[in-house]
């Protein structure tokens, strides 16, 4: 069968090589090691198979897909990031504390900056039909950051700039909820002057309540909607933290090499 053992290495004369089934130098029994060895194989095969799918399962491709692997930024520049997510944790936290039903919220710098968004998805959902019309400024002061964080995670591999989009999209939400809570009596101000009760028909809560009979739910539909905001930017801030930990452990060979 051999010509050489496999194990010992021992010569074995030619004339015996087809009839010899043990080693004569060392006892080895020839089948069996051969059997050992495809099993072996077999095990290995079976091992890497397990291992990739592991690798695979939708639990870890949504991990990969929210954490994506990427080269680590120099401390340098995460510090930076760092001091960005401290500003994002102070406001994130300040905007939570606030009472929707005083509209403190909508007195802020970030209300500013989600009233441009918001009248531009009136603009954007106009050929869907007046409902989504009206719900088209709410609606795309929110899908925008989303958007935004599904781009930093699929075009820039960046979990960090997708944690700082999805805080937005939180804060966006909150910022919803006073005007959500004013529906039924329309005393907030709007863009260009009066509130809801001054002109029928401006206001965008009050439009999507009213045919369906539940104004006298936008207090609980703003407590949910100020709630589940409150989670996302709580969710966003952790995201954004252990992206940046995992960056930081492994910087270190960004800084050698920028060396």
């Amino acid at each position: 069968m051999y010509s050489t053992c496999p194990k010992c290495k021992h010569e074995i004369a030619a004339l015996q090589s087809d009839a010899q089934e043990i080693c004569p130098a060392c006892g080895l029994v020839f089948a069996k090691w051969l059997q050992r060895q495809v099993m072996d194989e077999d095990s290995l095969v079976a091992s890497q198979a397990r291992t990739s799918r592991t690798r695979s399962s939708p639990r870890s491709a949504l991990a990969g897909f929210f954490m994506p692997q990427r080269k680590p930024r120099s401390k340098s520049e995460l510090a930076v990031y760092a001091l960005i997510w401290a500003g994002l944790l102070w406001f994130g936290f300040d905007f939570i504390r606030m009472n929707y039903e005083s509209n403190e919220i909508g007195r802020s710098f970030m209300h500013a900056v989600n009233l441009v968004f918001h009248e531009a998805g009136h603009l954007l959902f106009m050929p869907f039909g007046r409902t989504m019309t009206v719900l088209g400024g709410s609606l795309f002061q929110v899908l925008l950051p989303l958007m935004l964080m599904f781009a930093f995670l699929i075009v820039n591999k960046d979990a960090f700039g997708g944690a700082v989009c999805l805080w937005w999209a939180g804060q966006s939400l909150m910022d919803l909820a006073p005007y959500i809570a004013d529906a039924s009596v329309q005393r907030l101000p709007l863009l260009g002057g009066g509130t809801g009760a001054d002109r029928p028909g401006f206001h965008d809560w009050n439009t999507l309540l009213r045919p369906r009979d539940w104004l006298a739910y936008d207090q609980q539909i703003a407590t949910a909607v100020d709630s589940i905001g409150a989670l996302i930017v709580v969710s966003a801030l952790y995201w954004g933290a252990l992206a940046l930990w995992r960056e930081w452990k492994g910087s270190g060979a960004s800084v050698e090499t920028a060396v």
